[in-house]
């Protein structure tokens, strides 16, 4: 009997539901980025273009990132229902973002040094022969992009009456590989730039040039998604909207003072809540989750009810 009643208190610790539609897209980008990757870092050493060597093997690396994303959403998937994962397993997805982060500031470092190491020990190029190996590079990237432009966040409202306000929220896993990909097709656009330059006008330096702004740009996308994971696995997330939603609703009962809050992240746009109160009336801790319970993205609160007459 006490099982039985006891079992509307049990909480489920599936909290994201994954996303198999980006996961196959993610496979069709890997596969279109390492063919293309083999064809640039070919012909970028056989034609002697820094710009095209640099392209390839920043797509190198977004091959490599892009499987780990692939991996990060199949471990996800795999190990969902895993007890040991106490708020579920969606937070390996947001490590497989950071890590993607991480390869990206590795790749801008490579880029820089071989562009530096270039400009001032210059070669030959082949310009028509990498110009157009350069081009085909860029509709690989294209066509990645618009595979993985997905719906990188979706819209949350509050049940109607509740005011408007909306939340957006991302996958940080794929956002990361549309990172990489947009970050290639922008040096495959600098290459071609710098190829075009480099023939038309003899300017051989602008292949260099182009590798450094391009590490430069990589660089600072990289720095962006580091912090956005990081904050996400660190659960630095207490300036977030929804923790002074949370405030405002326990607002409205003028009998209870907050003395502890804690709020992170344990899905897409999905929130767990612990919440310490004092109290001198004779309110419950179900009473309480009602009052949050208008907050869809709320999917695990724990209250606690501390009475200032004991």
């Amino acid at each position: 009997m006490i099982h039985t009643s006891a079992h509307r208190w049990q909480h489920s610790h599936v909290f994201d539901q994954g996303n198999p539609v980006a996961e196959r897209r993610t496979r069709w980008a890997v596969w279109l980025t390492a063919t293309m990757m083999v064809a640039e870092i070919v012909g970028g050493w056989w034609y002697n273009s820094m710009a095209l060597l640099a392209d390839g093997w920043h797509m190198s690396s977004h091959a490599l990132a892009l499987g780990l994303s692939v991996l990060a959403y199949a471990a996800a998937r795999r190990y969902a229902d895993d007890r040991r994962f106490a708020f579920g397993t969606w937070k390996i997805e947001i490590l497989g973002g950071y890590s993607s982060a991480i390869m990206l500031l590795g790749v801008a470092g490579l880029m820089l040094f071989q562009s530096v190491e270039r400009l001032f020990s210059p070669t030959e190029i082949h310009y028509n022969q990498a110009i157009s190996i350069a081009v085909v590079g860029l509709l690989v990237n294209l066509a990645c992009a618009w595979l993985l432009r997905g719906d990188h966040g979706h819209h949350h409202a509050h049940h109607a009456g509740e005011g408007t306000a909306h939340h957006h929220h991302h996958d940080l896993n794929l956002r990361s590989a549309y990172l990489h990909v947009i970050a290639d097709a922008a040096t495959s656009v600098l290459a071609i730039i710098a190829l075009l330059g480099g023939k038309l006008w003899g300017a051989a330096w602008l292949d260099p040039l182009m590798g450094i702004v391009g590490a430069a740009l990589v660089a600072m996308w990289a720095k962006g998604l580091l912090r956005e994971t990081g904050r996400v696995l660190l659960d630095a997330e207490m300036d977030i909207p929804v923790v002074e939603e949370i405030r405002e609703a326990l607002r409205q009962t003028p009998t209870v003072q907050i003395t502890d809050l804690h709020v992170w992240r344990v899905g897409a746009g999905k929130y767990a809540c612990i919440v310490s109160l004092a109290t001198s009336s004779s309110i419950t801790a179900d009473q309480i989750r009602q009052q949050l319970s208008i907050h869809d993205e709320l999917v695990h609160v724990t209250v606690e009810i501390n009475n200032l007459h004991t």
